[in-house]
């Protein structure tokens, strides 16, 4: 499987901690266990693999866990051992860090004895310590009714342009000349078709149904138009393509979404 290049695979610290060999080998370690997670990770008998937006912040995580061991055994090694994983517990427990980073260490560890616990006949890991993630409950990055209200309103000026009949020939070369650069295409080929497409409803669609939703990166990545269902103002969303249920779900839109969707 060839890995997003939106992954980092080796670090900057991890590749000045290595030399050559070292660098190759846990290249390929990292690879492996990376390729694995996306592929099977989530449930392996099933081929189901973790989305990209939950291994990519772990994968760093690992990479940390990495680095502590080799600063604590003096050199690299790759080898994982549930002692290690129990020892940087006791370090994060130790040190200033907010429980949600606690946790999230914690969480990409265990993914990473998943992985050897499946492809390298290594054993899964029960940790001796379990942190609060005190900060859960409160919702991360939030959005206030005001900002919701102005994203919404953002979404319906971004990109738009006035009609190809309400302006002047003065002004409507003026616009060609812009919309040649936006689409990258001749100012000759640029056509009322064009216009169009820069009015288009793909970005209302995107915000309005995502935010009515609160449907996760990557189920705005899966989305798709059998999802929709307008005439009742309804999302149906496939078991397949939901990031966290186990089941498919309805989710309820505004009945102004629904008419940009439409």
């Amino acid at each position: 499987m060839t890995l997003p290049e939106s992954i980092t695979v080796v670090t900057e610290p991890a590749e000045e901690f290595l030399n050559q060999k070292q660098l190759v080998d846990y290249r390929s370690e990292r690879e492996d266990c990376l390729s694995w997670l996306l592929a099977f990770g989530k449930e392996p008998k099933k081929a189901d693999g973790y989305a990209l937006g939950t291994v990519k912040p772990r994968a760093y995580r690992m990479d940390q866990f990495y680095r502590w061991i080799w600063e604590q055994e003096g050199g690299y090694t790759a080898q994982l051992s549930e002692d290690y994983a129990d020892d940087w517990m006791r370090h994060l427990a130790q040190e200033d860090y907010s429980g949600t980073h606690q946790t999230n260490c914690q969480k990409a560890v265990k993914m990473l004895f998943k992985w050897w616990e499946h492809e390298r006949g290594g054993s899964a890991w029960d940790p001796e310590i379990t942190f609060s993630d005190v900060d859960s409950s409160s919702p991360k990055d939030y959005l206030t009714r005001d900002e919701r209200t102005q994203i919404r309103n953002a979404s319906l000026e971004y990109g738009s342009i006035p009609e190809y009949s309400n302006v002047t020939p003065a002004e409507r070369d003026r616009w060609k000349q812009y919309l040649a650069q936006r689409f990258e295409k001749p100012k000759a080929d640029v056509t009322p078709e064009d216009w169009d497409r820069a009015n288009s409803w793909k970005i209302p669609s995107l915000v309005w149904a995502s935010m009515d939703a609160g449907l996760r990166p990557v189920e705005v990545e899966r989305a798709s138009l059998e999802w929709v269902d307008t005439d009742n103002c309804v999302l149906r969303i496939p078991k397949r393509d939901s990031a966290k249920s186990n089941e498919s779900w309805i989710v309820s839109l505004r009945e102004r979404t629904a008419t940009f969707l439409e």
